[in-house]
């Protein structure tokens, strides 16, 4: 034996490691359930990928680690990226100007949610410090879950059009006042004038980031076909790019992507169907987005308080939103009865939600401790059960080509990318 040992040891070769034969196997698992409960249920196919992750999470998957770093929080980072920078690229600054009342519901939404979800922590007892940032946190729809909804069911009409431009504008809002507000955490005792130079920091670089991103990109639209799936390695390769500078200057990475794909869309507003174009490579991405998040979210710890306090914020907050669009819906042009619709399809919390948590426990630990006991369950159970209440909100608004439990009637009706 020891000599046929001997022998073998001269083969063996230095590889990745276990920890990535785990997140391959885990991925693949994640990939075929992700199918099956699309082709046997019809709901969305990140149902599939929260589930596989929350139950490696549960198991005590030891592949991510909460607070996420390193290159896992390189990837997420990586991931949310794309994902805006695609949302951006579907907002049209001409739809504000004809239609302002839009801005304004994103607003009165986003404020109500905020305020309702703040006093209520303050009511539950949850200290000062936190209910502000767990507000924030839950302010933050998802529109890398709206938009995989919308793909997986195939919706259009305004209702699908508007829940992805109001997810994607709350998020703005979480991102910027989010990352703000950590600042804030991260200098306890300072004055806020003295906070404000930091602040501002980050906002310019990410700013400027987002610009060059956009810019640099219309330039190789000029010279290349969006067709060209060069084209598509080279907007990833500068999205990669302006993520890992934007985070060493000390910006937002998914604020500066969200900020270039909206600049995208003015400077190049032919059509372009960017997910089509990114392919399997930022397919893969998402949903290692989708998979991460769950395993991370399921390693919260469970009590009786805990579990309480999470489906209060729940409901909250699907009241708040409903109430935020319902009252910002006079004079947007759409019924009452689009707008619920458009409230619940906002439900969503993913990786957003999970990044701005992260910053607060970056912030400051025990106060990011206790954000993090509230606000990973919450971000769990909306990924899972928001994917399933989008979809039924796009399935009753009558937006879907079929309805939804009657989608994947066969081999071809999926072939579609993921992100």
């Amino acid at each position: 034996m020891n000599e046929l040992m001997s022998f073998w040891g001269q083969w063996l070769r230095p590889s990745a490691g276990l920890p990535t034969v785990q997140w391959a196997l885990l991925l693949a698992v994640a990939s075929t359930c992700g199918y099956l409960v699309y082709r046997h249920t019809g709901l969305p196919k990140v149902v599939g990928y929260s589930i596989v992750g929350m139950v490696a999470g549960l198991l005590g998957f030891s592949g991510a680690q909460w607070p996420l770093q390193g290159i896992g929080l390189f990837i997420m980072e990586l991931a949310i990226s794309i994902v805006l920078f695609d949302a951006g690229g579907r907002i049209p600054w001409r739809w504000f100007r004809h239609n302002p009342m839009v801005l304004v519901q994103s607003i009165a939404e986003s404020a109500l949610t905020y305020f309702a979800v703040y006093w209520t922590m303050l009511w539950l007892n949850v200290p000062h410090e936190a209910a502000g940032p767990i507000a924030l946190v839950a302010m933050a729809a998802s529109p890398a879950v709206v938009t995989r909804v919308v793909a997986d069911t195939r919706a259009a009409g305004p209702v699908t059009d508007r829940a992805i431009v109001l997810a994607t504008l709350s998020t703005l809002y979480a991102l910027t006042l989010g990352g703000a507000h950590a600042e804030m955490l991260s200098r306890p005792g300072s004055r806020f004038f003295e906070t404000i130079p930091p602040v501002m920091v980050m906002f310019g670089v990410s700013i400027v980031v987002g610009a060059l991103l956009s810019g640099l990109i219309r330039i190789a639209l000029r010279y290349m076909s969006p067709e060209s799936e060069n084209t598509s390695i080279l907007v990833l390769a500068l999205i990669a790019a302006s993520t890992a500078i934007a985070a060493h200057l000390g910006g937002s990475a998914p604020l500066a992507a969200l900020i270039g794909g909206m600049l995208i869309k003015q400077l190049h507003p032919r059509p372009w169907a960017l997910p089509r174009q990114l392919g399997t490579a930022s397919s893969v991405l998402t949903m290692l987005m989708f998979v991460l998040v769950s395993t991370v979210a399921a390693q919260a710890d469970w009590n009786l308080a805990i579990a309480g306090t999470v489906f209060t914020l729940i409901i909250v907050r699907l009241v708040a939103k409903a109430m935020g669009v319902g009252i910002g819906n006079i004079g947007t042009g759409a019924s009452w009865r689009q707008a619920v619709w458009v409230g619940a399809a906002m439900m969503p919390m993913s990786s957003i939600a999970l990044l701005i948590a992260s910053q607060f426990m970056a912030a400051s630990a025990s106060t990011g401790a206790v954000i993090s006991s509230i606000a990973l369950p919450t971000i769990l159970l909306m990924e899972v059960f928001g994917a399933v209440i989008a979809t039924v909100a796009l399935y009753r608004a009558g937006e879907t080509h079929k309805p939804w439990a009657e989608l994947p009637t066969g081999p071809s009706g999926d072939e579609h990318r993921e992100s």
